[in-house]
Parts: C-alpha cells; structure tokens; sequence
C-alpha cells in the first residue's frame, strides 16, 4: 500500500489537557476548531469530554454542529465567530453558544433567539474580533442584563512573555470587565503559561492539547508514517524530482516516499526538512510534490518499509521550523489522504 498512515494520539492530547488544566483554578475548556486543528474534531472531543471537558470552543457555527453530533448534550459550545446571519437555525438546533462580536451581531442574536445562551467577545487590543471599549461601553448594561455565559477577549502575544502587549491586553480587560457578574476568560495555550493573572475564571488551550509550541513540556500527539515507494541510484550529475533543483554529487541512494503537498507536506519545507528511517536521519532531496518526495537514504543500512516524517523523532514544531511556518500550520494542513489511526483512547 502506497499510503501513509497518521497516526493520533488521544491519551496524549488528554494528557495535555489534563497538565494545562492543573495550572488553572478556574474551567479549563478546549479549543477543537478546524477539525481540532487537523486532527479530527470529533473523535477528540469525545476523548477530552471523557477526560472531563465540559467547554469546547470552535471557530464556525457548522464547526460546532460536528462536535454537537460528536458529543451530544450536555457540554458547552462556543462559537468564536459569534452569531452570523443564517446562523440562527444552526445555533439553535445544535444549541451553539455565539460569541457575540458586535452590536449588530447582538441584535441579530436577541432578535432571532431569544432566551438563547450567548457570551461576548471584546477586543483589548488585537484588533481582530470582538467590541472596542466604546462599543462596549454602549452596549454593555444591555448586553449584561440578557445574562451572558461567557465575557471573553485573546492574546495577540502571549507565545512571547516578555512582550509589553500582555500587560496592556491585561489591563485593558481588566477595565473592561471588572465588576461584571459572568465569567472572563482571556487566556487560550500561551495566556495559561503566563500565569494566575491572566487565568480569570476559564482558560482555553487550544494548540498545546495538540503537542505544539509554546507548551514545550506537551506529549508529541501526531505521528505520520509515509511508504517507500522505490529505492534508485543515482549516479554524478544526475538531478531528482522537478525543476532539477537537486543534483547528485557523489552516487547516492534515493527513495521515493508517497507524500507530498497535497497531503499537507508543504513545498516550502524540501530543501530544509529531513525523515527518518528508523533511527537514521535522511534529507529531503529535490522539489517536494503533489505526490511523491525524494528522499536521500544512502546512510540507512536496513532499508524499512516506511519513514517517519512527524513523531518521536521530530516534532510539529521542528517541521514547521523547515517550512518556515508554525505548527498550527502543520498539523491544520493534514491531508485528507492518511489513513488515520487512533491510539490511548
């Protein structure tokens, strides 16, 4: 079989979830947004529920329609992207908690559902979703009096401590909120890391469940395993893969492994990345492809039915380094080709 085999962690990403949650007093939720960042939303959030999740936060409404599925009722799911127009069925069939961005999105919301639970996301300075302090400051004795679950904002900078943004996104929130009755949150991976000031009374990890920077103690989540297809020699002078981007210069061994950027390796990584054969590290040679990768294993002795990509040996955040990118990215491009294997359920 020529296809590779992502295999994902779910005692892990419990795990994680567990060691973020022992560093908050207060909720600790958990982000499963764009399909729990690659990683399949919907068996994720039955493990973490399991673990004892009772908040999921996603980016869409039809995001959270997949996880209501997943989870039936009972838990809590908040809607990032606050209530759209068209969203009012979905919001209600699945029972969705908007994260209200603005006043129009407050009146369509009241207008539409009625009764219906909401929370409200404010912007302390990143300028990307929620109400500024003078939306707010107009709206907020009526937002209030309809009972809001949830007061929320986000971090530009967290992944960075000694950023000055934190401090000011903290006291901004801070005189945004303080003296209200319902619960704050401002702290998704990187807020948790900062500290007990920045926790309120929920945190919402969302990439250090999944093995990802900056929780550097998180357990690796996602391991992927791609077939060797064929083994060549290749003789001085000769070049592998497209554009001749990659020319021998001593007689090399190279396998063709079955990936490429249509399953979420992406192009950029090629002339950086590396695999592994067994415990031998192999360079990536030549353009990354739709399909295929050509990899120099000239150093492996016994040659094995796979390499690893992604794993043990090198983590989302070491491959994101060679692609010039996060992890988020990473693991958020995982095609839809692995055959997917869940483990520690």
């Amino acid at each position: 079989m020529a296809q590779a085999v992502l295999t994902i962690d779910l005692g892990a990403i419990c795990a994680n979830w567990r060691a973020l949650a022992g560093m908050n007093a207060g909720e600790t939720a958990a982000v499963v947004k764009a399909n729990a960042y690659g990683l399949g939303a919907a068996q994720v959030a039955k493990a973490l529920a399991k673990a004892g999740a009772r908040t999921f936060f996603v980016a869409l409404a039809e995001e959270g329609v997949i996880v209501r599925d997943a989870l039936g009722a009972g838990p809590r799911i908040c809607v990032y992207g606050g209530h759209m127009d068209g969203d009012a069925p979905l919001l209600r069939d699945s029972n969705l908690v908007p994260m209200i961005n603005s006043i129009d999105q407050m009146l369509r919301h009241v207008e539409a559902l009625p009764g219906h639970p909401f929370g409200i996301q404010l912007d302390s300075g990143m300028n990307r979703l929620g109400m500024e302090p003078a939306e707010w400051s107009a709206l907020r004795d009526i937002a209030l009096s309809q009972n809001p679950v949830l007061i929320m904002s986000h971090l530009a900078c967290a992944d960075e401590p000694n950023h000055g943004m934190n401090a000011f996104q903290l006291q901004t929130f801070r005189q945004m909120t303080d003296g209200i009755d319902a619960p704050r949150s401002l702290a998704a991976t990187g807020g948790t890391l900062l500290g007990s000031d920045y926790h309120f009374d929920m945190t919402r990890p969302g990439i250090g469940l999944y093995g990802g920077l900056p929780f550097v103690d998180a357990l690796p989540v996602a391991s992927l395993s791609i077939p060797i297809i064929q083994v060549r020699e290749v003789n001085p002078g000769e070049s592998v893969g497209y554009g001749n981007t990659w020319v021998a210069r001593v007689p090399s061994t190279i396998a063709t492994i079955s990936a490429g950027y249509a399953d979420g390796v992406i192009r950029a990584m090629g002339p950086k990345a590396y695999v592994w054969a067994g415990e031998t590290r192999c360079k990536i040679v030549g353009r990354v492809s739709m399909d295929l990768i050509g990899v120099d294993v000239g150093a492996v002795k016994d040659m094995p039915d796979t390499v690893e990509l992604l794993g043990r040996h090198q983590l989302v955040d070491t491959l994101a380094d060679a692609a010039g990118t996060i992890g988020y990215e990473i693991l958020t491009s995982l095609g839809s080709r692995y055959a997917r294997r869940y483990i520690g359920a």
